[in-house]
């Protein structure tokens, strides 16, 4: 692996990495990338408040009543402005999708459980649980089985 750092105070910085594939090292460049250039976060909006939401502590963002939210690691719910398909391309790689109005944060599943219907749910550390689409499931499993 080589490593070549350019430093031009005119060029727009940025980082790129040519690798053959992804693997842990690679998500904890990207991690640290997106940490350091500021968009780690989002704005969340409660009744009250407005409170900026570190992406590692989101546990999963999720479409309810046509309104999209995050829900943080206490399980309280944060109205985000972003629509679902504007945060899918702005979250890091450890977000993925679970059904057509949910995304959750691989690193905060605690497991999946499979209900007596057959259909499987995503519990989350803070015990807040989303379905789970079978399309969905399907590549979950497929990127489980790669790592």
């Amino acid at each position: 692996m080589k490593f070549k750092l350019i430093i031009d105070k005119e060029a727009d910085e940025e980082v790129v990495a040519k690798v053959h594939r992804r693997w842990a090292l690679i998500d904890e460049i990207e991690a640290l990338v997106l940490k350091h250039a500021g968009a780690d976060r989002i704005a969340g909006y409660s009744e009250d408040d407005i409170k900026l939401l570190a992406f590692s502590d989101i546990e999963c963002v999720t479409v309810l009543d046509g309104k999209t939210y995050a829900i943080d690691s206490h399980n309280r719910r944060y109205r985000v402005k972003q629509r679902l398909y504007e945060l899918e391309k702005a979250l890091p790689s450890s977000f993925i999708r679970i059904n057509k109005s949910a995304i959750a944060n691989e690193n905060r599943l605690e497991r999946f459980a499979v209900t007596y219907s057959g259909a499987v749910d995503a519990v989350f550390k803070c015990g807040y649980t989303e379905y789970v689409s079978r399309r969905c499931f399907a590549q979950i499993k497929r990127r489980f089985e790669t790592k």
